[in-house]
């Protein structure tokens, strides 16, 4: 370990062979699963634990509302004239992290790398006012909100393309949602580029601004984690009834539960 800086320390690794570090993975590592399901990887969890459209190799998790999604059911709803689009997220190890602070001003957010398509923020600038955008997992929903804020960046000619944890409640925004998308295209017009690469550290808390995401595809989370925090923002005070529903019915919570379809509060 060569920085030991909470909660991430940097580590150097070294080795020989003239293989690549992502070889190495291959070869030592095991499918990351998370670590309260309380027990070691098994082969299955190769299979299992990934969603049938993913493309690119780098997410230390899957983004697990995803793993409800098969072939037939994308089908489904392509025959019911309902539009889906990618998005690559690198879900990182800090979305397994709890929250151990007695506030949640206290309690620093992990960073996640994302990429989309200029494409895809061209039909987002083009959603009409009765589209609902339906997002599939909360590394999604923190994603596409965190959108707006970099476009924000942009508008404001600071070309970030990493967003504060706390940027969404340290001001009150002028700019409408088209703007900042737009800003974003732009900008990527401008340097000949097809894909945005972005990061962000952003929570979702109550009192946080929706501004894209209608409705929410996810599984139930556990006590003490920013991601039942990011539901209680979309749906307010309901969240305790669907959470009391669902343990009075014995739903399965977390990686390998049962999903839930939440509508924005």
């Amino acid at each position: 370990i060569l920085v030991r800086k909470d909660p991430s320390p940097i580590v150097r690794f070294i080795w020989d062979g003239g293989v690549t570090f992502s070889q190495v993975l291959q070869i030592c590592g095991t499918i990351p699963i998370p670590p309260y399901l309380n027990r070691e990887s098994q082969a299955i969890d190769k299979e299992r634990y990934q969603t049938v459209y993913a493309k690119y190799e780098g997410s230390i998790a899957a983004p697990t509302a995803g793993l409800h999604f098969t072939d037939e059911v994308l089908n489904k709803l392509k025959n019911k004239n309902i539009t889906t689009h990618n998005i690559c997220l690198h879900v990182g190890a800090g979305t397994f992290m709890p929250v151990k602070s007695e506030y949640i001003r206290d309690h620093t957010m992990h960073s996640e790398l994302f990429s989309l398509s200029k494409d895809f923020l061209i039909k987002l600038i083009n959603l009409t006012d009765d589209s609902k955008l339906v997002s599939v997992g909360t590394t999604t929903t923190r994603t596409l909100e965190s959108l707006y804020y970099i476009g924000v960046n942009y508008i404001e000619n600071n070309y970030s393309n990493s967003v504060d944890q706390w940027a969404p409640y340290l001001r009150e925004y002028k700019y409408s949602l088209k703007e900042s998308l737009r800003a974003i295209v732009n900008y990527l017009e401008i340097n000949n580029l097809d894909t945005l690469i972005a990061s962000t550290s952003i929570i979702i808390v109550p009192g946080f601004k929706f501004r894209l995401v209608d409705v929410q595809i996810t599984n139930f989370h556990q006590p003490q984690s920013t991601l039942l925090l990011l539901i209680a923002a979309l749906v307010g005070d309901s969240w305790r009834q669907i959470y009391s529903h669902a343990l009075a019915n014995d739903y399965r919570f977390l990686s390998y539960g049962d999903s839930s379809l939440l509508f924005r509060g």
